[in-house]
C-alpha cells in the first residue's frame, strides 16, 4: 500500500511571505493542521496550528487589541515555520510513512515526487484509515486472536475451522512482537460466521490453536478474553 494511494492529493500551501493571519485563515477554511510552505514554488518549510498558537501573543499580554492584530497581520510565515521539513516520497509504503511519523514524533508531513515537488500530504488520520481498511472493521464481523506455533500450516488450521462454520476472511494479520520464541500472534477477522454454531467454533479453535487469546464480535458488541 503506497503513500500516493492514501495521501491527501489536494495540496494546500502557504507562501513564506504570507502572514500568520493568512495562514490561520487557510487552516480554518480547509480544516487542516499542517501547511507546507513554499518559496518561489519550492518547499522550504512547514507550519502547523501549534506553531501559530505558539507564536501568537499570550492572553496575559498587556498589549492592546489593535497591537495584537498588528502582530498577527505582520509576522511572516517564513519567520515562524519549521525549516527543512520532514517529507516522504510518494512511492514509499504507508508503513514506512508511519515509521517516519513515529520516529520524528510528528503528526503529518508533505509527500514529494521524484523531483522534490509537493504532491500531497499524509497524516496520522490517513494512517488510521489504512489500519481500518486493512483490518476490515467495517464488515462488523468477528475478530479472533491466537498465539500459534511459527510453523507452516498453523494459520491455515485455524482459518479452516472458521471457514467450516461459514466464516469468510476479511483480514489475517500476524506479529512476532511479545510472542515467545517459536510462536507468533495471529489476528483473524471474519464475517458471515454462523453464530448459531459459535460455541462449537470456539471449542474447535481452542483445540487447534496453541492459545486462543480472545474473541470480539463487533456486530453484537460481545467480547470474550481467554488469556490476558
Amino acid at each position: 500500500m503506497l503513500v500516493e494511494n492514501w495521501m491527501n492529493p489536494k495540496v494546500i500551501t502557504a507562501d513564506v511571505d504570507d502572514t500568520m493571519l493568512d495562514a490561520t485563515k487557510i487552516l480554518k477554511e480547509h480544516e487542516i493542521r499542517h501547511l507546507p510552505v513554499l518559496k518561489n514554488g519550492k518547499l522550504v518549510g512547514i507550519i502547523t496550528d501549534r506553531d501559530l498558537k505558539r507564536a501568537s501573543p499570550s492572553d496575559a499580554t498587556s498589549l492592546e487589541a489593535h497591537e495584537l492584530l498588528y502582530i498577527v497581520a505582520n509576522i511572516k510565515v517564513g519567520e515562524i515555520m519549521t525549516k527543512n521539513p520532514i517529507t516522504v516520497p510518494y512511492n514509499y509504503t504507508v508503513e514506512e510513512a508511519a515509521e517516519i511519523l513515529m520516529k520524528h514524533r510528528i503528526s503529518g508531513m508533505p509527500v514529494v515526487d521524484k523531483d522534490g515537488e509537493v504532491v500531497g500530504t499524509i497524516t496520522q488520520t490517513d494512517i488510521f484509515r489504512v489500519l481500518l481498511s486493512l483490518t476490515g472493521l467495517s464488515t462488523r464481523g468477528i475478530h479472533f486472536a491466537f498465539l500459534l506455533e511459527d510453523r507452516p500450516g498453523s494459520i491455515k488450521e485455524v482459518a479452516d475451522v472458521i471457514r467450516k462454520h461459514g466464516g469468510r476472511m476479511t483480514s489475517i494479520l500476524s506479529s512476532y512482537e511479545r510472542a515467545p520464541a517459536g510462536h507468533r500472534h495471529v489476528y483473524v477477522r471474519a464475517y458471515e460466521v454462523n453464530r448459531e454454531q459459535l460455541a462449537d467454533l470456539k471449542q474447535e479453535l481452542k483445540k487447534v490453536a496453541k492459545k486462543f487469546l480472545y474473541m470480539v464480535d463487533h456486530r453484537e458488541n460481545k467480547r470474550e478474553i481467554y488469556v490476558s
